[in-house]
């Protein structure tokens, strides 16, 4: 891990609460960030009624609003008018990684000056913001993404057919609050999918070449356990397993936020605009194939010295031992095996997501430029994301 950078700054949420029971004892806490309050959530209310009437008892107003899918520019749009409208002060987000990401943006863009477009990234202007962002909290309700600490959210503009980021320092929440027990008994798909994005994102962090000596030792500790937990999920539903997944898509958060990603995560967000697929099946399609190609070209490429090569090819070492360990095959066949096992547990490919054959070079073409590229262990060229994107469809 010679090549980890030993001068780094690292940001973070600025509280996390982990563990079971902690949503409920976070409560009290949660109420004193404002009010009126804007509760985030999915599609029904109403399973997030439990907190509402929480904090309507210790004296909280209560404003709700709906994410019923990945949000896009017209959605925040919307909340940002409801929101300025109810003269919401604070804002909690309580869902998967797109209610965390609208909760997230709506948190950002209510005190804004500027449209929303003025400071998106690729799409936009990219400009700062320009105020501060409202105290904002964040209850993830499932096992992936990690946006309860990241400092960015993922927006769609179906007009350019993108997702791309709102994304600004300041946006890291007050409080994160990971609770193990909101994930119990989720959807076996929902699981497998979510489960493979928090994989992925501890995993391209510890390859990226913007990696550091704490976002190792974060990776190091949650690829092996995030692993085991997702293979014993798809067994059977387990305490012990959702715990440790949602260690490890907690740690996912921190590292990406830190170190980078990749191209699992390049090639997404393209994908994503491009076909509506939903991001963490996405991921789960495209990882083995990112990284039996990122270790092909770590071999063949005349641009790294010996000694990052010999640091890369560590690391592809312990990735492939874990992911071996936990599927109970070699190393050697890891990449290969980690494919097979999640299409045989029903992970669709990229193709069944909605990619066209035609739609291949483009993606790869806008791939190559989207922001996360410039974490993956050496630049691959399009040619190479082109036959990524055939091999995982």
């Amino acid at each position: 891990m010679s090549l980890s950078s030993t001068s780094f700054q690292f940001m973070t949420a600025s509280a996390i609460h982990f563990g079971r029971g902690k949503a409920e004892q976070a409560i009290s806490e949660i109420a004193k960030l404002g009010s009126p309050l804007l509760l985030v959530h999915g599609r029904d209310g109403r399973r997030v009624q439990w907190l509402s009437d929480t904090l309507v008892e210790q004296g909280v107003e209560v404003v709700g609003f709906s994410v019923p899918k990945e949000p896009d520019i017209a959605l925040i749009e919307d909340g940002v008018a409801h929101a300025r409208a109810t003269r919401v002060r604070a804002v909690v987000a309580i869902g998967g990684g797109a209610v965390i990401d609208a909760g997230k943006a709506l948190a950002a863009l209510v005190p804004a000056l500027r449209p929303a477009m003025d400071h998106l990234e690729v799409v936009g202007k990219g400009l700062p913001l320009e105020q501060e962002p409202l105290p904002f909290a964040a209850f993830p309700t499932t096992a992936g993404t990690g946006a309860e600490v990241t400092k960015n959210a993922v927006l769609t503009v179906p007009e350019a057919a993108r997702k791309v980021s709102l994304r600004d320092p300041r946006m890291l929440p007050n409080m994160a609050i990971v609770d193990p027990a909101l994930t119990d008994n989720l959807p076996r798909a929902i699981t497998l999918a979510s489960g493979l994005d928090a994989v992925t994102q501890v995993i391209e962090p510890y390859l990226s070449c913007k990696a550091n000596m704490l976002t190792d030792l974060i990776c190091y500790d949650a690829i092996p356990k995030g692993m085991k937990a997702l293979t014993r999920l798809m067994e059977a539903e387990d305490k012990a397993a959702r715990d440790a997944l949602a260690w490890t898509s907690l740690c996912g958060g921190l590292a990406l936020a830190n170190a980078g990603l990749g191209a699992v995560h390049g090639l997404a967000g393209v994908l994503g605009g491009v076909t509506g697929g939903a991001h963490g099946a996405l991921c789960g399609a495209l990882l083995p194939y990112v990284l039996s190609a990122n270790e092909e070209a770590v071999q063949t490429s005349e641009d790294l010295s010996e000694t990052v090569r010999s640091d890369l090819n560590e690391r592809f070492a312990f990735v492939k031992n874990c992911i071996g360990g936990a599927l109970g095959c070699s190393a050697d066949q890891a990449f290969d095996q980690l494919a097979s096992w999640s299409r045989a547990n029903a992970l669709p490919g990229l193709g069944d997501l909605g990619l066209e054959a035609a739609q291949i070079p483009s993606v790869a073409e806008a791939s190559a430029m989207s922001s996360s590229m410039k974490g993956n262990p050496l630049p691959l060229p399009r040619e190479t994301l082109e036959t990524i994107l055939h091999v995982a469809s």
